[in-house]
């Protein structure tokens, strides 16, 4: 697939570009600690002529030395190393979203080790849970995380889900009533496999990936022949044409917004087309008492 850049795009940022603003992030983040929050109350002198901690501080309390540090400062092209930037990520307190920062400035993935667990913040969950158009949250591995009212009705979800139905991949694979809720079930089979393998790159061959991915290879020949494709899409938004088990066919768009504090996580968001009187089957489905709730919606 050809990604087209607009006319008026700007030139990616040169190595130096990120260099400078690594070191000015760095710096800043230093500047802003004192050596009592970290533990450094005595031991390398008193005499203090600027705010913040020193550069041997930094280095020391992320066990490296006080000339690569002051390396990284002056923008020198050196190269960084994950294990490294982890350990300026602690010892300059950074939180996720400054570490996720400070990895993307320095060229470097996300350690998984330190990828923050799967938990849906407050505000997030205050955000989906506000919307009135469907709305639920997605793991790293395509796990529901949490929905609203509005996805509940439409994709048939629930608290009473399984741990295997709370997966996009596996109902879609591994339940056989999911082919009829789709006018073009290989169609729309093909396209999240690949959105799927675009999104799992970054944690292939780890054990909960690798699970998943080991287990519809053997129960889904559908899923073992398209993931053999090796085919990516990372387009975070498209269409879903569907048979709804209530309201007939229906039509929606849906994008993907990603949360640059919790790295993986994306809420998606659906809005529903004029293509066979979507919006209005939708509204009336929302009239409907909560019993008469599809358990069987298009997820």
């Amino acid at each position: 697939m050809t990604v087209l850049q607009p006319p008026d795009a700007a030139p990616p940022a040169s190595p130096l570009d990120r260099r400078r603003e690594l070191a000015e992030f760095l710096r800043s983040r230093r500047l802003r600690l004192r050596p009592e929050q970290v533990g450094l109350t005595a031991g390398l002198g008193s005499r203090r002529r600027t705010p913040g901690l020193r550069r041997e501080e930094v280095a020391l309390l992320a066990e490296t030395s006080t000339t690569w540090y002051t390396w990284l400062e002056q923008r020198r092209d050196i190269r960084v190393s994950a294990p490294l930037l982890d350990r300026l990520a602690r010892a300059l307190r950074l939180d996720a979203g400054e570490r996720l920062h400070l990895f993307v400035l320095a060229g470097q993935p996300l350690p998984l080790s330190t990828a923050p667990s799967e938990q849906v913040s407050a505000a997030t969950e205050r955000f989906v849970q506000g919307l009135t158009q469907p709305a639920y949250v997605l793991g790293r591995r395509w796990d529901y995380l949490t929905w609203n009212p509005a996805a509940a009705r439409v994709f048939g979800l629930g608290p009473d889900l399984a741990p295997d139905e709370r997966n996009v991949l596996r109902r879609l694979f591994l339940d056989p009533g999911r082919r009829l809720l789709y006018t073009d079930w290989a169609c729309a089979a093909a396209g999240m496999v690949a959105r799927f393998r675009s999104d799992i790159a970054p944690y292939i061959g780890e054990p909960w990936s690798a699970a998943l991915i080991e287990d519809l290879n053997a129960r889904s020949p559908e899923f073992r022949r398209l993931w053999a494709r090796h085919d990516v899409w990372s387009n975070p938004g498209g269409l879903k044409d569907f048979q709804h088990s209530q309201m007939g066919r229906m039509t929606f768009e849906h994008l993907v917004l990603r949360l640059p504090d919790a790295p993986g996580l994306g809420i998606v968001v659906y809005t529903a087309l004029p293509e066979w009187d979507t919006p209005a089957k939708f509204a009336r489905l929302m009239a409907r008492p909560t019993v008469d709730a599809g358990a069987s919606g298009a997820g």
